[in-house]
């Protein structure tokens, strides 16, 4: 067994409280200012940005390949890819505490199956965790969108062939006692919630996370090209089009400054000024050990992994053109948002760089 769901978000848990602050070392400043600008130039990307929070003061280094562009890149919405997971998380585990689900239902009832039966027994929790038995696309994605390869696969596979994809695939373990990370159950969780209470899932974010976490600055969709950042392909000068999820929309969405970027890490890392608090705190618990000798713990958000002082939790993300790295650290009061345009490269340095600079706070 790869992995098991050993815990689930109930009540309010704060496993890992950010010490005192008579306990943490004061920020220096000049020298953290040096590294952000050191890890921009280390991510050779058409734009990049790096900004950090640490003990409420933020900090931001913006440069790139590429001429700046009209609007300032710290000010410009990067589409952060699968770290759109930490929202889908984030708002599962708020339905769940308002009552509006328990996670323990079968996700095809829910979506009102005919066969009910012959279809998965996966649940809300499970498609959460990974652990729904699902690959990390559905069979025929690759055929489907294999035309538009090099533009946007995705929207060739809209909401009810997501849905629909479901209902049909058979397991071949049982929900629950594997995990394999996917793109799949993660879209099909944004339907099932959709289903669950009557709302699409573009609009409960809205409501259950943008309003109230004031993310005036973060879009599901793409809007006005001023304010979006233009993605890049591999040269770094090719633009590539705005991203479109299809039916995949609760996997990778999400579009965003990197200040409301910081402002959603900040709410992880100080959740009694939220109105979000129950849940941020519970995001933070590990529900999932996976990996050999099961020492990998995931939460429904976050990779959670140990420091020398206490977890970093992270995600990251990527488009065709953009690329994004979300972390945060409560033994020193610590956010990192990382974003830039161009998409992996052999080797690319922009995720180890982030993830290296946060653990070494």
């Amino acid at each position: 067994m790869s992995g098991r769901s050993v815990l689930w978000p109930g009540q309010d848990y704060d496993p890992d409280p950010a010490p005192p602050p008579g306990d943490r070392a004061v920020p220096d400043e000049g020298a953290l200012a040096e590294r952000l600008t050191e890890a921009v130039a280390a991510a050779d990307a058409p734009d990049v940005v790096f900004a950090l929070s640490r003990a409420g003061r933020r900090l931001v280094r913006c440069g790139g390949t590429a001429p700046p562009p009209a609007l300032p890149r710290q000010d410009l919405r990067y589409e952060i890819g699968s770290a759109t997971k930490s929202f889908t998380g984030l708002l599962l585990t708020e339905l769940i505490r308002r009552g509006v689900l328990t996670g323990g239902e079968r996700a095809a009832v829910l979506l009102s199956a005919e066969n009910v039966a012959q279809a998965s027994r996966a649940t809300p929790a499970h498609l959460v965790t990974h652990t729904a038995g699902l690959p990390g696309l559905p069979r025929d994605f690759y055929r489907r969108g294999l035309t538009a390869w090099t533009t946007n696969p995705y929207a060739r596979y809209p909401a009810e062939r997501v849905v629909d994809a479901f209902l049909r695939y058979r397991p071949r373990r049982e929900p629950g006692t594997h995990w394999h990370y996917s793109n799949f159950g993660f879209a099909v969780l944004g339907h099932v919630l959709g289903a669950a209470t009557g709302v699409p899932w573009e609009d409960l974010v809205v409501e259950h996370l943008l309003g109230p976490l004031g993310l005036t600055g973060t879009s599901l969709r793409p809007g006005d090209t001023d304010l979006d950042a233009t993605g890049r392909r591999k040269d770094g000068v090719t633009p590539t089009p705005a991203f479109d999820p299809g039916g995949f929309q609760a996997a990778g969405a999400v579009r965003s400054t990197p200040h409301d970027l910081l402002t959603f890490l900040e709410a992880h890392l100080r959740p009694g000024d939220t109105p979000l608090a129950g849940a941020l705190r519970s995001v933070r618990r590990p529900v999932l050990r996976r990996g050999r000798g099961h020492l990998e713990e995931d939460t429904v958000s976050w990779f959670r992994h140990p420091t020398g002082g206490g977890p970093l939790y992270f995600h990251s993300g990527a488009t065709l053109g953009q690329q994004a790295f979300l972390g945060f650290r409560p033994d020193v009061g610590t956010a990192l948002v990382a974003v830039c345009t161009r998409r992996y490269r052999a080797r690319d340095p922009f995720v180890a760089t982030a993830y290296g600079l946060l653990a070494d706070l």
